[in-house]
């Protein structure tokens, strides 16, 4: 029996590949209220979505899911840590406003066209602005590892792809020569 590529897993589970017009455009805000329930029902179908990838391939670097990859042009993602229970962050028309000016270079995958990985440089700390269900408005500050994460899923809603951020010259290396998996991002203390 022939092996099912790690892409082709991520297609049959519903994940919208490299491509695909919805991954291009940049994500419509929620109105909330007005559009909290539609908000909610995207949120329980993300959720849906992650637990579906992490039971075929863990991901130890912690999980993301924007709604463009699930095919629904909305401006939320979800992001898990890696860190056993940890709550998930919701980011509900989230808006980068500040980030550190110092940043590193880290491998990263996006489930989107999981059979590459590419090196991108992000910063250190980001500060986002989200809206809560009840419309209110929310910041919180992340690092290291969760703020690439959430930075990656935040472009997603941006219409943009990993590869958009990668250096000049650089391509991303097929997961086969990828000599990191399973193991987490390295910062130094």
């Amino acid at each position: 029996m022939a092996q099912v590529r790690p892409g082709e897993q991520m297609r049959n589970l519903g994940v919208v590949q490299n491509g695909a017009p919805v991954l291009a455009k940049p994500a419509r805000t929620f109105g909330l209220s007005a559009d909290r329930e539609a908000a909610e029902k995207t949120i329980e179908q993300l959720h849906h979505a992650m637990e579906g990838i992490g039971q075929v391939h863990p991901l130890v670097m912690g999980k993301g899911m924007a709604a463009p990859r699930i095919g629904i042009g909305r401006a939320v993602a979800l992001v898990q840590p890696p860190e056993p229970d940890t709550s998930t962050t919701v980011l509900l028309n989230p808006r980068i406003t500040d980030w550190s000016s110092d940043g590193d270079q880290q491998y990263e995958g996006c489930v989107s066209f999981f059979d590459v990985r590419g090196r991108v440089p992000r910063p250190l700390r980001i500060t986002v602005k989200t809206t809560r269900l009840d419309g209110r408005m929310a910041t919180a500050t992340y690092h290291r590892g969760l703020a690439r994460l959430i930075h990656h899923e935040i472009d997603h809603l941006d219409g943009l792809l990993y590869t958009a951020r990668l250096r000049t010259g650089i391509a991303p290396i097929p997961v086969g020569e990828y000599r990191q998996t399973g193991q987490s991002w390295a910062y130094r203390q």
